[in-house]
């Protein structure tokens, strides 16, 4: 794992709102620690000055993530992953919760179901959306099986802030699923329970 990038003073500010907004004791908290760090973020993401050019450095072959900072405690991390035109993840869940915030151009995202049919388990298309500049949206595990894609023909950067200790971990994946996809039975009458991951 790459040391973390140097930031500048924006990314420094940002870094210390989340960590204000994580040191709210749990009782006094509304909702998951991910959420309170949702509002942070996106008040960051309009600011041309967050990353410098060498975090929104691309690579032509996959996906590029970028460490930005890890919280020495290990209770969250802030990374960068920039996409060109047709690069994507794998189909994959988290050990964590995770904020994603489009710092540039859009994000489509495909949540999936794990469905076990007669012992035959398969991903099945739950939600499709495009995120654009400025959006921020939540994951929390479990149920959160998803696919990300870039959903533009120029850059796209997205800010991510993981629950967990990325330099540790490596990575914010549990699981990559390697399963059929299928399309939703419901026209054909077929019950589907959801597997367990």
């Amino acid at each position: 794992m790459p040391a973390p990038s140097s930031r500048g003073s924006r990314l420094d500010t940002l870094v210390r709102e989340i960590r204000d907004a994580l040191r709210i004791p749990a009782e006094g908290r509304s909702e998951q620690p991910g959420r309170q760090v949702s509002d942070v973020l996106a008040a960051h993401l309009r600011h041309d000055d967050l990353l410098t050019d060498e975090q929104l450095a691309a690579d032509q072959a996959a996906y590029r993530q970028h460490v930005l900072h890890i919280e020495p405690d290990g209770t969250f991390s802030v990374v960068a992953l920039v996409w060109l035109p047709g690069q994507h993840t794998p189909i994959h869940d988290h050990v964590c919760w995770c904020v994603i915030g489009i710092y540039r151009g859009a994000e489509e995202e495909i949540r999936y179901q794990l469905v076990d049919e007669d012992g035959s388990p398969h991903l099945v298309p739950a939600d499709v959306t495009a995120n654009h500049t400025g959006t921020v949206t939540y994951l929390s595990p479990p149920g959160d099986i998803h696919e990300v894609r870039s959903a533009t023909d120029g850059l796209t950067v997205s800010l991510h802030v993981y629950g967990a200790d990325v330099g540790r971990l490596g990575t914010s994946i549990r699981r990559c699923y390697d399963l059929p996809v299928r399309p939703p039975h419901a026209a054909l009458g077929a019950v589907q329970r959801p597997a367990r991951p």
